[in-house]
């Protein structure tokens, strides 16, 4: 039984390993018992409750959709967007000269304040982590941007170059998931390598979900 999510409704883990242990996320609450793959591709077909996609590294997955799944989407946003006090999802990498670089940003609604707090090991690219914090500061300056977040009573500084992603929650429904159209699952690996997963989040209007 496929429901669709309002954005104040949005549950806890989208970007979680376990959408969010790194998104319990964005992410993104697993179905299921098994060990947590995240699959990012785009959409071959939807049967049923069965949602293939051919994946980043070329493979053609096939997806069980548990009972009750859901979907929501993404939008384009802009580091305007960020104010102080807002829960962002930021994906980075160390940099060469100290400090992290940001490879995306996930700006959380209100209602998704605190999900998968902390920051963690992430698969984006080798080495990148994922750190899931309120926006202390966001500064621009001669350099470009930094944003300041906290967490866990730490504070962490990211360097957002220009052109990094940045996107928020949006409303998304069973039609937007069309062949072609981009995704980024958090599923649940069973003991027999079938994979299946809770929640589906789509890019809105061409939008790649970059998490």
């Amino acid at each position: 039984m496929f429901q669709t999510l309002k954005p104040t409704a949005l549950v806890l883990g989208m970007i979680a390993t376990g959408l969010l242990t790194g998104l319990p996320s964005l992410a993104f609450a697993q179905a299921a018992k098994g060990e947590p793959v995240r699959v990012r591709g785009a959409i071959v077909a939807l049967q049923g409750d069965s949602l293939q996609v051919k994946t980043r590294e070329g493979d053609t997955v096939d997806l069980a959709l548990a009972d009750g799944w859901t979907v929501s989407g993404v939008a384009s946003a802009t580091l305007g967007d960020i104010k102080p006090g807002d829960f962002v999802g930021i994906a980075s990498l160390p940099e060469a000269d100290g400090g992290d670089g940001a490879l995306e940003v996930l700006i959380f609604p209100p209602a998704m304040k605190g999900t998968g707090e902390g920051s963690y090991g992430w698969d984006l690219k080798p080495n990148s982590t994922m750190t899931n914090a309120t926006v202390a500061d966001a500064v621009k300056d001669v350099n470009g941007r930094t944003v300041t977040v906290s967490f866990h009573g730490k504070e962490k500084k990211i360097a957002v170059p220009d052109g990094t992603p940045v996107v928020t929650i949006a409303p998304a429904t069973k039609d937007d998931l069309k062949p072609g159209a981009r995704v980024f699952v958090t599923a649940a690996k069973a003991a027999d390598g079938k994979l299946s997963a809770q929640r589906v989040v789509v890019g809105n209007n061409g939008v790649v979900p970059p998490m």
